[in-house]
């Protein structure tokens, strides 16, 4: 490719402003970053306005070869980055291998789908073609969470570049060591200012999103953050993909095991520390089954509090809001049956928790908690259930626990959520792809869709001329 270099290193600091991470694990500092500056990044957004038209020219098998080679780099400091992850967020070494893994495959994965990005053959006149093309948006912004950050960024950038946009990438302030490491061993499998990292804090973003010449952004993050950036885009005009918070509820039935249904809430309550865009929220159970459902959602509470390498909360402050949810949440009457209050010791560790007798009243049954709590209302009927379940502006997900096909069905039909998980809290087939709905976002963040959101469509209608006498 003939795109040549046109500017200094972006992340050359301009001014005093950084961004320093203390690691959760141990409260020891991580580092320090320097804060991209308002000139830097219309240094960014005009390189990447200059290189786009080349980048799009570039054959789709071309753009391909260059997620491999990204792909390839990742795979060479999977080990390293890892580590990182884990030193900066708290995620476990096996977890934050594993997230960079799903990272690699899916930059293959749209490595491979690219190429195959074909339009549609439209029906017309016999002498007559129609079909339609797919073209790059533009410039594409790329705000991406902590929780996940190489899987989830890695989709992004994939389907971003794969579509000829060029990408300006601004991962989360909580891990701007991983989000800088990413892009170093990204950029050189591509032109320069086809792909760039960013480091800062939420003005960064900000600005970012007001910038006139940004034709696509994509957030995976909090749904007040992704609220401001859709408004934004009412004023620039880009196209918004976002994935945002959930109250994703879990709905158990009275004809289901009450310890499997327990071991499945433990899941999607605790796992990464309840830090997960999916994690269960809020649990509403059949009457039938509340007893024994909340004594063997108690032990497991105590058998993954008791587990070794159980991850701390991103931070102090992430801890600070969980810990004021349940404080409230205890205040208004219910019980806490497991944890519930913050330990001793350095770092952001907070301990597994099942709340039971929680109410609508209360904070941690209508907000995203994104903490490792498990608060429980009984109710007396499955449709009782359904109704508080279906409650509330939040529309990511949502989980069903039930022999009933009937009840099955009417869940589904239901819940105004991107996905319902039947039997199942985690889990799907490669390549899903699902649009969250109400505060939770807009649009279709990971699968083959995505290169739909990343393109716009361009109609070819041709016509043959008319023919004159022989």
């Amino acid at each position: 490719m003939s795109i040549q270099s046109q500017a200094p290193s972006l992340l050359d600091a301009q001014d005093d402003a950084s961004i320093t991470i203390m690691s959760p694990l141990d409260g020891s500092e991580v580092g320090s970053l320097p804060c991209t500056t308002r000139e830097q990044i219309g240094l960014a957004v005009s390189l990447a306005r200059a290189v786009q038209p080349e980048w799009a020219a570039t054959s789709p098998a071309d753009r391909g070869a260059a997620l491999r080679r990204a792909a390839a780099a990742l795979r060479a400091g999977a080990e390293e980055l890892a580590a990182l992850n884990t030193r900066e967020t708290g995620k476990p070494p096996a977890d934050a291998l594993g997230g960079i893994e799903a990272g690699i495959s899916t930059l293959e994965q749209y490595a491979e789908l690219g190429p195959v990005h074909r339009g549609l053959s439209l029906r017309g006149a016999a002498t007559a073609s129609d079909y339609t093309v797919a073209e790059p948006r533009g410039i594409a912004v790329l705000l991406t969470p902590w929780n996940d950050p190489v899987a989830v960024a890695a989709g992004l950038i994939g389907a971003a570049l794969v579509t000829g946009n060029t990408v300006i990438h601004k991962p989360s302030e909580r891990c701007p060591h991983v989000g800088e490491m990413l892009g170093r061993l990204l950029q050189p499998a591509f032109p320069d200012g086809v792909f760039t990292t960013l480091t800062g804090d939420g003005e960064v973003g900000r600005l970012l999103t007001t910038e006139t010449d940004v034709d696509v952004v994509a957030h995976v993050g909090s749904s007040a953050t992704g609220g401001r950036i859709a408004r934004a885009a009412s004023l620039t005009g880009a196209h918004v993909i976002r994935e945002n918070g959930g109250n994703d509820p879990l709905l158990i039935d009275a004809d289901v095991d009450p310890v499997w249904a327990a071991g499945q809430a433990a899941l999607g309550a605790f796992a990464n520390a309840g830090q997960i865009c999916t994690s269960v929220e809020r649990i509403y159970v059949h009457r039938d089954i509340a007893e024994p459902f909340l004594a063997a959602l108690t032990e497991e509470a105590r058998a993954w509090t008791g587990s070794s390498g159980f991850p701390p909360l991103v931070d102090e402050r992430m801890r600070d809001a969980v810990e004021a949810q349940v404080a409230e949440a205890l205040q208004l009457g219910a019980r806490c049956l497991a944890g519930g209050s913050v330990p001793d010791g350095p770092g952001a560790h907070y301990p597994v928790t099942v709340l039971a007798d929680c109410t609508g009243s209360m904070t941690v049954m209508t907000e995203e908690t994104f903490g490792p709590v498990a608060p429980v209302t009984v109710v007396d009927s499955f449709h009782d259930g359904l109704h508080l379940a279906a409650s509330g502006p939040y529309g990511l997900a949502a989980s069903v626990l039930t022999g009933s096909i009937a009840h099955a069905q009417q869940a589904i039909a239901a819940l105004a959520v991107g996905t319902v998980k039947v039997n199942a809290v985690f889990g799907g087939a490669p390549g899903g792809a699902a649009q969250p709905r109400g505060i939770s976002g807009a649009g279709f963040g990971y699968g083959p869709e995505l290169l739909d959101e990343f393109a716009l469509v361009k109609v070819v209608h041709i016509s043959s001329p008319p023919q004159g006498d022989a």
